[in-house]
């Protein structure tokens, strides 16, 4: 049974609302943005504006299509009335998808979508809808997750035959941007790890992410007891029931945390063990590759990349190795150490034992200590100029050096004054410095 529906904004002249915000209206969820069919588009949009203060620009002049954001922080696109209203509604992607509201409150629902909502059923209008847009498999893995429903047969066939036909080339592929999007509305949801899973189920993660796919059926042991694959959405799903608020780099990040594996994987020739040895360098590179495909801002990028690349460091087993280890890695902190974290929890191989956890746990809570002691860098002791009048050297690395050493006596409160900073470099210097 569905929720009391909510209120709605007044409805623009001759207007319905269309898609996703009348199939939660008629859930009892409250639209977050809103979709309006109306006889002119630029006109409805540039009142709304005025009635809200809001500020209206067009998406497409050529289509009609326009677009108000309101002080509230909704959304509301305009698109014209199509002459056949229930034509157009066929043509969409799902029969959820395919619902028309009145102002009147008369609901249009030429595909049977109100009977999917009541089943929590997500039933294609066509397969040939799909295929016109085959982004349209993606959204299906989206919306299992994101409306809590779940794929008729009939559907999941066709999103498969699909992924298939993409993956042959017999279909285009949808733009990389367009996948980015859907993939990141996916994985804010809390139920992200299920949605990887369901990617992979009808086809889609091996156009998407194909090097995490390589991890499918890699045993570690040790502390491990699932695959790579299964490994990596693991920890996804530990890091989002710990942190939430996690942002978009840090879900990929930890997703992808363990990507460089199935290409380094060894055996040591000592103990027999299976090994990984710079996994977490490649995988950094990985990473890189695969965001920079699906076109993520470029520091989104650097950042995800960054604490795969940072994500096996040793944690420290005292208190200046706390201080030092903040020191070093400040910029990636905390989202570092709730990486970590997922990932160790995500591990329950035999190696995890009672004491093996305590022992990480204490490590993760001095490094949260020495960051609380010192939230911020403190303000530099020297500057270029000055060490190079001290060390009478020109420009140069060795000059970077020098700051960086300071900076990290500074942090470890081995040096506190300018003078105490002095007497340091020139009791470090050295051929060369």
């Amino acid at each position: 049974m569905f929720r009391r529906r909510p209120p709605l904004p007044p409805f623009p002249a001759g207007a319905l609302l269309v898609g996703g915000a009348a199939r939660d209206w008629f859930r009892g969820v409250a639209p977050k943005d809103f979709d309006w069919a109306v006889p002119a588009p630029a006109a409805a949009a540039w009142e709304l504006a005025a009635q809200t203060g809001g500020s209206a620009f067009p998406l497409d002049e050529t289509r009609g299509y326009w677009r108000v954001h309101a002080p509230d922080g909704r959304q509301h696109d305009f698109v014209p009335l199509p002459d056949d209203v229930r034509g157009d509604l066929l043509r969409r992607d799902f029969t959820v998808n395919a619902l028309a509201l009145t102002a009147g409150r008369q609901i249009i629902d030429p595909a049977g979508g109100q009977a999917d909502l009541r089943s929590r059923r997500l039933r294609m209008v066509s397969e040939a809808n799909l295929r016109d847009d085959p982004l349209r498999a993606w959204r299906a893995a989206r919306f299992e997750v994101t409306l809590g429903f779940r794929l008729d047969p009939p559907t999941e066939a066709a999103v498969q035959r699909v992924a298939a036909d993409l993956a042959a080339g017999t279909l285009p592929m949808p733009a990389p941007e367009r996948i980015r999007d859907e993939m990141q509305a996916l994985l804010m949801h809390p139920e992200a790890a299920r949605g990887v899973l369901r990617l992979e189920d009808l086809g889609l993660l091996a156009l998407t992410l194909p090097e995490l796919r390589e991890g499918r059926g890699l045993t570690q042991g040790g502390f491990h007891h699932l695959d790579v694959f299964g490994h990596g959405v693991e920890a996804l799903h530990q890091l989002l029931t710990r942190f939430p608020e996690a942002d978009l780099p840090l879900r990929w990040a930890t997703l992808l945390h363990d990507v460089g594996k199935p290409r380094t994987g060894g055996t040591n020739a000592e103990t027999g063990h299976t090994t990984f040895y710079g996994h977490d360098k490649l995988g950094a590179a990985l990473t890189r590759g695969s965001l920079t495909r699906l076109r993520l801002p470029a520091a989104e990028v650097d950042r995800a990349a960054a604490l795969v690349g940072a994500h096996m460091v040793q944690l420290p087993a005292g208190e200046r190795e706390a201080r030092r280890f903040v020191h070093r890695r400040r910029e990636l902190l905390p989202d570092l150490l709730r990486l970590m974290l997922a990932d160790r929890e995500a591990a329950r191989g035999p190696q995890g034992t009672l004491a093996t956890r305590h022992a990480y746990a204490l490590g993760l809570e001095r490094v949260l200590a020495a960051l609380e002691k010192q939230p911020t860098l403190p303000p530099p002791l020297m500057t270029g100029r000055d060490v190079m009048a001290l060390l009478d050297i020109p420009p140069g690395p060795a000059v970077g050096e020098a700051l960086r050493a300071v900076a990290e006596a500074q942090a470890l409160g081995e040096v506190q004054t300018v003078a105490q900073a002095r007497s340091f470099l020139l009791g470090q210097r050295k051929p060369g410095l």
